[in-house]
């Protein structure tokens, strides 16, 4: 892997949840590529595999512990493997999250006459789905940060929390989403103070549109072509496209690495393209 500049993070244990996604599954790459040990944590498995063959067959070293963030229990169960394996976490990613269709309106603007007809307004998001998202991003980094952080605590570590575009100004469409990723920008700032004496260093990265397995059917039509939502995207994107995941190892390194980054902390790094500086006009 060509990593825009090389640290050191031999022998540091490095836990990644969401590591068999698009994204995540980059930043581990890359931790690895600077001499971290791995643990990928996520719900599948042969995403899992996917990311850990890669790191191994070049060299790094990434083992794979399949667990529901949401589940304390088997969080706990995966952090035992990972002591007996690697070691004490030393790096946390928090990057496991997403969205549900469910918590999506049809529309971006509520017309009159949508409470009682077939498309699907505010007024029809369950309180079963919404609950599911918001406890997916922000539970789902809550539970991880609570059990591996134990590692930290005598001896100092890193937490990158992963934000969105959405914390800074809500998507249409996606209250949900929008509100957990909102409370995620929060948490990080408190979890900065919160552990700032014992050498903790909370923060977060927070990621314009890139173009991934998750959101494909918001950004492309069946036979290719960009949605009306995609050129909404990329005309209030001042760079004029989509990020590559790659992009975002940039900043992840910084923030990691103590040496470039060890005043640091409480921070929500936009990595968007210009996005959240825009105001469209």
């Amino acid at each position: 892997m060509k990593l825009p500049f090389q640290i050191d993070l031999t022998g540091k244990v490095a836990v990644v949840t969401g590591g068999g996604g698009v994204l995540c599954g980059e930043m581990a790459k890359a931790l690895a590529a600077c001499g971290a040990k791995v643990a990928l944590i996520g719900r599948t498995l042969s995403s899992l595999e996917t990311v850990a063959n890669e790191i191994n067959g070049e060299g790094g070293c990434a083992r794979c512990y399949p667990a529901n963030v949401l589940d304390r229990a088997a969080m706990e169960s995966a952090a035992e493997k990972i002591h007996e394996e690697l070691g004490l976490c030393a790096i946390l990613i928090n990057g496991a999250g997403g969205n549900n269709p469910r918590t999506t309106t049809d529309k971006e603007y509520y017309e009159p006459g949508d409470i009682d007809a077939e498309t699907k307004s505010f007024f029809d998001l369950d309180q079963e789905s919404v609950q599911f998202v918001f406890n997916l991003n922000f539970t789902g980094t809550l539970i991880p940060t609570q059990v591996f952080a134990r590692d930290m605590v005598e001896g100092g570590g890193n937490i990158i929390n992963v934000s969105s575009m959405n914390a800074f100004t809500p998507l249409t469409k996606i209250p949900a989403y929008s509100g957990a990723k909102a409370a995620i920008s929060n948490f990080t700032q408190w979890l900065a103070v919160h552990f700032s004496r014992v050498g903790i260093r909370v923060n977060a990265i927070a990621p314009g549109f890139f173009s991934t397995t998750q959101n494909a059917k918001l950004l492309w039509n069946e036979d290719g072509t960009p949605t009306a939502r995609t050129g909404k995207i990329l005309a209030a994107t001042p760079m004029g496209r989509f990020g590559t995941p790659d992009e975002l190892i940039g900043a992840l390194l910084y923030l990691v690495c103590d040496e470039a980054s060890g005043f640091v902390t409480g921070t929500v790094m936009a990595v968007d393209g210009g996005f959240s500086a825009y105001s469209g006009v």
